[in-house]
Protein backbone atom coordinates (compact mmCIF):
# COMPACT_ATOMS: atom_id res chain seq x y z
CA UNK A 1 0.00 0.00 0.00
CA UNK A 2 1.43 3.47 -0.92
CA UNK A 3 1.89 6.02 1.04
CA UNK A 4 -0.34 9.42 1.40
CA UNK A 5 1.69 12.48 1.00
CA UNK A 6 3.07 13.57 4.09
CA UNK A 7 1.38 17.52 3.60
CA UNK A 8 -2.13 15.29 3.11
CA UNK A 9 -1.45 13.76 6.37
CA UNK A 10 -1.15 16.61 8.10
CA UNK A 11 -3.72 18.84 6.29
CA UNK A 12 -1.38 21.57 5.50
CA UNK A 13 -0.23 23.29 2.41
CA UNK A 14 3.31 22.94 1.02
CA UNK A 15 4.36 26.37 2.39
CA UNK A 16 3.48 25.55 5.60
CA UNK A 17 5.62 27.05 8.47
CA UNK A 18 7.02 25.38 11.20
CA UNK A 19 4.66 26.79 13.39
CA UNK A 20 1.84 25.17 11.22
CA UNK A 21 3.06 21.90 10.90
CA UNK A 22 3.24 21.71 14.89
CA UNK A 23 -0.42 22.87 15.35
CA UNK A 24 -1.18 20.53 12.87
CA UNK A 25 0.72 18.06 14.03
CA UNK A 26 -0.64 18.39 17.74
CA UNK A 27 -4.09 18.12 16.63
CA UNK A 28 -3.65 14.98 14.90
CA UNK A 29 -1.68 13.47 17.98
CA UNK A 30 -4.20 14.77 20.45
CA UNK A 31 -7.47 13.27 18.24
CA UNK A 32 -5.77 9.65 17.69
CA UNK A 33 -3.44 9.14 20.81
CA UNK A 34 -3.54 5.33 21.86
CA UNK A 35 -4.61 6.42 25.30
CA UNK A 36 -7.52 7.80 24.18
CA UNK A 37 -8.61 5.25 21.32
CA UNK A 38 -7.28 2.02 22.94
CA UNK A 39 -9.52 -0.23 21.11
CA UNK A 40 -9.53 1.27 17.34
CA UNK A 41 -6.88 0.35 15.75
CA UNK A 42 -7.57 3.21 12.76
CA UNK A 43 -6.64 5.54 14.93
CA UNK A 44 -3.01 3.63 15.90
CA UNK A 45 -2.33 3.71 11.84
CA UNK A 46 -3.26 7.52 11.66
CA UNK A 47 -0.64 8.58 14.86
CA UNK A 48 1.69 6.70 13.64
CA UNK A 49 1.25 8.15 10.09
CA UNK A 50 1.05 11.58 11.61
CA UNK A 51 4.53 11.09 13.32
CA UNK A 52 6.07 9.73 11.00
CA UNK A 53 5.31 13.28 8.54
CA UNK A 54 5.96 15.38 11.26
CA UNK A 55 9.24 13.96 11.66
CA UNK A 56 10.30 14.37 7.98
CA UNK A 57 8.68 18.17 7.55
CA UNK A 58 10.14 19.86 10.68
CA UNK A 59 13.56 18.91 10.05
CA UNK A 60 15.07 21.24 7.46
CA UNK A 61 17.14 18.81 5.57
CA UNK A 62 14.43 15.98 5.44
CA UNK A 63 11.82 18.38 3.85
CA UNK A 64 13.72 19.59 1.27
CA UNK A 65 14.68 16.25 0.35
CA UNK A 66 11.14 15.05 0.77
CA UNK A 67 9.79 18.24 -1.54
CA UNK A 68 12.75 16.93 -4.13
CA UNK A 69 11.95 12.95 -4.50
CA UNK A 70 9.01 12.23 -2.22
CA UNK A 71 9.05 9.41 -0.26
CA UNK A 72 11.82 7.86 -1.92
CA UNK A 73 14.31 10.79 -0.60
CA UNK A 74 13.30 10.17 2.75
CA UNK A 75 13.75 6.04 2.56
CA UNK A 76 16.03 4.04 4.76
CA UNK A 77 16.32 1.43 2.47
CA UNK A 78 16.87 4.08 -0.77
CA UNK A 79 20.26 5.21 1.18
CA UNK A 80 19.06 8.65 2.02
CA UNK A 81 18.76 8.39 6.13
CA UNK A 82 15.40 7.95 6.34
CA UNK A 83 12.58 9.50 9.45
CA UNK A 84 10.33 6.73 9.09
CA UNK A 85 8.45 5.65 11.98
CA UNK A 86 10.86 3.17 12.81
CA UNK A 87 11.30 2.14 16.87
CA UNK A 88 9.97 5.53 18.13
CA UNK A 89 8.28 4.65 21.51
CA UNK A 90 4.93 6.00 22.77
CA UNK A 91 7.23 7.84 25.33
CA UNK A 92 9.00 9.51 22.82
CA UNK A 93 6.03 10.91 20.83
CA UNK A 94 3.72 11.79 23.82
CA UNK A 95 7.27 13.92 25.21
CA UNK A 96 7.71 15.56 21.69
CA UNK A 97 3.94 16.81 21.21
CA UNK A 98 2.42 16.86 25.18
CA UNK A 99 5.60 17.95 26.95
CA UNK A 100 5.01 21.54 26.13
CA UNK A 101 1.35 21.72 26.44
CA UNK A 102 1.46 19.58 30.43
CA UNK A 103 4.88 21.21 30.67
CA UNK A 104 7.87 19.05 31.59
CA UNK A 105 8.75 17.33 28.53
CA UNK A 106 11.81 16.13 26.83
CA UNK A 107 13.14 19.56 26.11
CA UNK A 108 9.37 20.90 26.19
CA UNK A 109 8.72 24.74 25.84
CA UNK A 110 6.52 25.31 28.75
CA UNK A 111 6.82 23.95 32.58
CA UNK A 112 4.53 23.88 35.12
CA UNK A 113 4.93 26.08 38.43
CA UNK A 114 6.24 23.95 41.36
CA UNK A 115 3.24 23.01 43.98
CA UNK A 116 3.43 24.90 47.67
CA UNK A 117 2.04 24.05 51.12
CA UNK A 118 1.07 26.50 53.91
CA UNK A 119 0.14 25.58 57.29
CA UNK A 120 -2.84 26.96 58.50
CA UNK A 121 -3.63 27.10 62.20
CA UNK A 122 -7.46 27.02 63.40
CA UNK A 123 -8.68 27.20 66.48
CA UNK A 124 -11.37 24.86 67.22
CA UNK A 125 -14.46 26.86 66.52
CA UNK A 126 -13.20 28.08 63.18
CA UNK A 127 -12.54 24.19 62.45
CA UNK A 128 -15.95 23.23 63.44
CA UNK A 129 -17.98 25.96 62.24
CA UNK A 130 -16.35 27.33 59.11
CA UNK A 131 -14.47 30.71 58.36
CA UNK A 132 -12.52 32.78 55.75
CA UNK A 133 -8.71 34.04 56.66
CA UNK A 134 -6.52 35.80 54.75
CA UNK A 135 -2.94 34.32 54.01
CA UNK A 136 0.27 35.87 53.03
CA UNK A 137 2.10 33.79 50.70
CA UNK A 138 5.45 33.93 49.72
CA UNK A 139 5.85 32.84 46.33
CA UNK A 140 7.03 33.12 42.43
CA UNK A 141 4.73 35.11 40.06
CA UNK A 142 5.01 35.79 36.27
CA UNK A 143 6.84 39.47 35.88
CA UNK A 144 4.51 42.23 35.14
CA UNK A 145 6.91 44.27 33.20
CA UNK A 146 7.59 41.81 30.70
CA UNK A 147 4.18 39.76 31.47
CA UNK A 148 6.26 36.65 31.73
CA UNK A 149 8.47 36.18 28.52
CA UNK A 150 11.32 37.62 29.54
CA UNK A 151 12.03 39.82 27.12
CA UNK A 152 12.51 43.36 27.84
CA UNK A 153 9.10 45.58 27.04
CA UNK A 154 9.42 46.28 23.34
CA UNK A 155 10.95 43.01 22.55
CA UNK A 156 10.05 39.83 22.34
CA UNK A 157 11.96 36.42 22.54
CA UNK A 158 13.52 35.10 19.53
CA UNK A 159 12.99 31.79 17.53
CA UNK A 160 15.98 29.29 18.25
CA UNK A 161 17.76 29.35 14.91
CA UNK A 162 18.99 26.20 15.88
CA UNK A 163 16.48 23.99 16.91
CA UNK A 164 13.55 26.15 14.75
CA UNK A 165 11.69 26.78 17.93
CA UNK A 166 11.14 22.94 18.79
CA UNK A 167 13.52 22.91 21.41
CA UNK A 168 15.36 19.60 20.32
CA UNK A 169 17.86 18.56 17.69
CA UNK A 170 18.03 15.24 15.96
CA UNK A 171 22.03 14.08 15.30
CA UNK A 172 21.82 11.35 12.62
CA UNK A 173 24.31 8.60 11.55
CA UNK A 174 23.76 6.80 8.69
CA UNK A 175 20.03 4.40 9.96
CA UNK A 176 20.25 5.84 13.65
CA UNK A 177 19.27 9.57 14.85
CA UNK A 178 18.84 10.50 18.25
CA UNK A 179 16.96 13.50 19.48
CA UNK A 180 18.69 15.62 22.06
CA UNK A 181 17.54 19.00 24.10
CA UNK A 182 18.62 22.07 21.91
CA UNK A 183 22.53 23.46 23.06
CA UNK A 184 21.73 26.63 22.08
CA UNK A 185 18.74 27.28 23.84
CA UNK A 186 18.57 24.61 26.38
CA UNK A 187 15.57 23.73 25.33
CA UNK A 188 13.26 26.85 25.61
CA UNK A 189 12.61 26.92 22.00
CA UNK A 190 13.59 30.96 21.98
CA UNK A 191 16.48 33.24 22.52
CA UNK A 192 16.21 36.58 24.77
CA UNK A 193 18.84 39.10 23.21
CA UNK A 194 17.37 41.93 24.89
CA UNK A 195 16.21 40.57 28.63
CA UNK A 196 13.76 41.98 30.71
CA UNK A 197 15.51 44.52 33.37
CA UNK A 198 13.14 43.35 36.58
CA UNK A 199 13.42 39.75 36.03
CA UNK A 200 16.68 39.45 33.92
CA UNK A 201 15.15 37.19 31.65
CA UNK A 202 13.30 34.76 33.63
CA UNK A 203 9.84 35.65 33.31
CA UNK A 204 9.55 35.12 37.11
CA UNK A 205 10.14 37.41 40.39
CA UNK A 206 9.60 36.54 43.47
CA UNK A 207 6.93 38.02 45.62
CA UNK A 208 4.12 38.06 48.64
CA UNK A 209 0.89 37.05 47.70
CA UNK A 210 -2.29 37.56 49.36
CA UNK A 211 -5.12 34.72 49.29
CA UNK A 212 -8.41 34.53 50.44
CA UNK A 213 -8.97 30.85 51.50
CA UNK A 214 -12.71 30.00 52.45
CA UNK A 215 -12.40 26.93 55.10
CA UNK A 216 -15.54 24.38 54.97
CA UNK A 217 -17.24 23.63 58.06
CA UNK A 218 -15.88 20.58 59.89
CA UNK A 219 -12.50 20.29 58.56
CA UNK A 220 -9.66 18.69 61.10
CA UNK A 221 -6.19 18.37 61.46
CA UNK A 222 -4.22 16.88 58.18
CA UNK A 223 -7.20 17.72 55.73
CA UNK A 224 -5.70 19.64 52.77
CA UNK A 225 -7.56 22.60 50.47
CA UNK A 226 -6.22 22.92 47.45
CA UNK A 227 -5.78 26.73 45.57
CA UNK A 228 -5.90 25.56 41.87
CA UNK A 229 -3.05 27.80 39.97
CA UNK A 230 -2.01 29.36 43.05
CA UNK A 231 1.24 28.35 43.65
CA UNK A 232 4.44 28.84 41.73
CA UNK A 233 4.45 30.80 37.90
CA UNK A 234 5.68 28.17 35.59
CA UNK A 235 8.31 28.68 33.08
CA UNK A 236 8.13 29.89 29.25
CA UNK A 237 4.44 30.39 29.93
CA UNK A 238 3.69 27.14 31.81
CA UNK A 239 0.51 26.82 33.77
CA UNK A 240 1.01 27.82 37.40
CA UNK A 241 1.59 25.05 40.21
CA UNK A 242 -1.07 24.47 42.94
CA UNK A 243 -1.52 26.26 46.16
CA UNK A 244 -2.19 23.06 49.37
CA UNK A 245 -3.39 24.60 52.66
CA UNK A 246 -2.33 22.08 55.40
CA UNK A 247 -5.11 22.31 58.75
CA UNK A 248 -3.68 22.22 61.87
CA UNK A 249 -6.54 22.88 64.41
CA UNK A 250 -4.94 24.80 67.78
CA UNK A 251 -5.75 22.67 70.87
CA UNK A 252 -8.50 23.75 73.43
CA UNK A 253 -9.40 24.91 77.23
CA UNK A 254 -12.61 22.64 77.32
CA UNK A 255 -12.96 20.46 74.33
CA UNK A 256 -10.59 17.55 72.54
CA UNK A 257 -12.15 16.16 69.44
CA UNK A 258 -12.07 12.59 68.16
CA UNK A 259 -13.65 12.22 64.69
CA UNK A 260 -16.57 14.19 64.82
CA UNK A 261 -17.15 13.45 68.36
CA UNK A 262 -16.20 15.91 70.95
CA UNK A 263 -15.38 15.15 74.76
CA UNK A 264 -15.30 17.19 77.95
CA UNK A 265 -14.34 16.78 81.83
CA UNK A 266 -17.33 17.97 84.21
CA UNK A 267 -16.83 18.39 87.96
CA UNK A 268 -19.42 17.79 90.09
CA UNK A 269 -20.16 18.34 93.20
CA UNK A 270 -20.01 15.15 95.76
CA UNK A 271 -23.86 16.22 96.64
CA UNK A 272 -24.43 15.86 93.20
CA UNK A 273 -22.69 12.93 92.05
CA UNK A 274 -24.68 11.35 95.90
CA UNK A 275 -28.33 13.00 95.47
CA UNK A 276 -28.17 13.24 91.43
CA UNK A 277 -29.08 16.63 90.10
CA UNK A 278 -29.41 18.63 86.66
CA UNK A 279 -26.25 20.59 86.11
CA UNK A 280 -25.25 22.67 83.10
CA UNK A 281 -22.21 21.89 80.73
CA UNK A 282 -20.96 23.77 77.60
CA UNK A 283 -21.27 22.87 73.96
CA UNK A 284 -19.57 24.66 71.19
CA UNK A 285 -23.15 26.24 70.65
CA UNK A 286 -23.47 27.13 73.63
CA UNK A 287 -24.76 25.08 76.78
CA UNK A 288 -26.85 22.31 77.24
CA UNK A 289 -28.44 20.69 80.36
CA UNK A 290 -27.46 17.21 81.61
CA UNK A 291 -29.14 14.44 84.31
CA UNK A 292 -27.16 13.33 86.75
CA UNK A 293 -28.64 10.44 88.32
CA UNK A 294 -27.99 9.88 92.08
CA UNK A 295 -25.20 7.65 93.50
CA UNK A 296 -23.17 8.52 90.43
CA UNK A 297 -18.92 7.63 90.47
CA UNK A 298 -16.29 9.20 88.79
CA UNK A 299 -15.19 8.60 85.26
CA UNK A 300 -19.15 7.86 84.21
CA UNK A 301 -19.72 9.00 80.76
CA UNK A 302 -22.58 10.81 79.76
CA UNK A 303 -23.26 11.17 75.90
CA UNK A 304 -25.23 14.52 74.11
CA UNK A 305 -26.60 13.27 70.95
CA UNK A 306 -25.74 16.00 67.90
CA UNK A 307 -23.87 17.68 70.17
CA UNK A 308 -20.93 17.17 68.71
CA UNK A 309 -19.13 18.35 64.79
CA UNK A 310 -21.38 17.95 61.50
CA UNK A 311 -18.42 16.04 59.08
CA UNK A 312 -16.59 18.02 56.20
CA UNK A 313 -18.05 15.86 54.00
CA UNK A 314 -21.58 15.56 55.08
CA UNK A 315 -23.34 12.95 57.28
CA UNK A 316 -24.97 13.14 60.67
CA UNK A 317 -23.77 15.30 63.38
CA UNK A 318 -21.28 13.28 66.01
CA UNK A 319 -21.93 13.70 69.86
CA UNK A 320 -20.38 15.25 72.78
CA UNK A 321 -19.41 12.72 75.95
CA UNK A 322 -19.23 14.10 79.30
CA UNK A 323 -16.83 12.18 81.68
CA UNK A 324 -18.01 13.53 85.13
CA UNK A 325 -15.56 13.98 87.77
CA UNK A 326 -16.52 13.91 91.78
CA UNK A 327 -14.80 16.95 93.17
CA UNK A 328 -13.44 16.52 96.88
CA UNK A 329 -13.92 19.97 98.96
CA UNK A 330 -11.69 21.70 100.17
CA UNK A 331 -11.26 24.84 102.62
CA UNK A 332 -13.74 23.70 104.91
CA UNK A 333 -14.51 25.04 108.30
CA UNK A 334 -14.20 23.22 111.72
CA UNK A 335 -18.20 22.55 111.75
CA UNK A 336 -17.78 21.22 108.57
CA UNK A 337 -15.42 18.86 109.03
CA UNK A 338 -17.02 17.48 112.23
CA UNK A 339 -20.61 17.21 110.32
CA UNK A 340 -18.32 15.31 107.64
CA UNK A 341 -16.43 13.00 110.35
CA UNK A 342 -20.20 12.09 111.95
CA UNK A 343 -21.73 11.10 107.87
CA UNK A 344 -18.28 8.92 107.99
CA UNK A 345 -19.26 7.15 111.06
CA UNK A 346 -22.63 6.97 109.88
CA UNK A 347 -21.95 5.13 107.03
CA UNK A 348 -19.93 2.23 109.01
CA UNK A 349 -22.81 0.91 110.60
CA UNK A 350 -26.24 -0.85 109.07
CA UNK A 351 -24.45 -3.57 107.73
CA UNK A 352 -25.10 -2.52 104.41
CA UNK A 353 -21.77 -1.03 101.61
CA UNK A 354 -22.41 2.67 101.31
CA UNK A 355 -19.17 2.41 99.30
CA UNK A 356 -18.62 -0.25 96.46
CA UNK A 357 -15.65 0.97 95.23
CA UNK A 358 -13.86 1.01 98.53
CA UNK A 359 -15.43 -2.13 99.94
CA UNK A 360 -14.57 -3.74 96.36
CA UNK A 361 -10.60 -3.03 96.85
CA UNK A 362 -10.48 -3.99 100.50
CA UNK A 363 -12.13 -7.69 99.19
CA UNK A 364 -9.42 -7.65 96.57
CA UNK A 365 -7.23 -7.43 99.19
CA UNK A 366 -7.81 -9.54 101.54
CA UNK A 367 -8.21 -12.20 99.11
CA UNK A 368 -4.50 -11.64 97.78
CA UNK A 369 -3.30 -11.89 101.41
CA UNK A 370 -5.20 -14.83 101.98
CA UNK A 371 -3.55 -16.25 99.14
CA UNK A 372 -0.45 -15.44 100.16
CA UNK A 373 -1.05 -17.29 102.95
CA UNK A 374 -1.82 -20.76 101.94
CA UNK A 375 1.47 -20.31 99.10
CA UNK A 376 3.90 -19.48 102.09
CA UNK A 377 2.32 -22.69 103.62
Amino acid sequence: MSKRDYYEVLGVERTATDAELKKAYRRLAMKYHPDRNQEDEDAMEHFKEAKEAYEVLADAQKRAAYDQFGHAGVDPSAGAGGAGFGGAGFGDIFGDIFGDIFGGGRGGRAYRGTDLQYNLDLTLEEAVFGTEVQIRVPTIVACQTCAGSGAKPGTSPETCSTCGGVGQVRMQQGFFSVQQTCPRCHGSGSMISDPCNTCHGEGRVRDNKTLSVKVPAGVDTGDRIRLAGEGEAGMQGGTPGDLYVQIRVKPHKIFTRQGDDLHCEVPISFATATLGGEIEVPTLGGRAKLKIPAETQSNRMFRLRGKGIKPVRGGAEGDLICRVSVETPVNLTREQKDMLHAFDESLKGGGKRHNPQTHGWLDGVRGFFDDLKSWLH
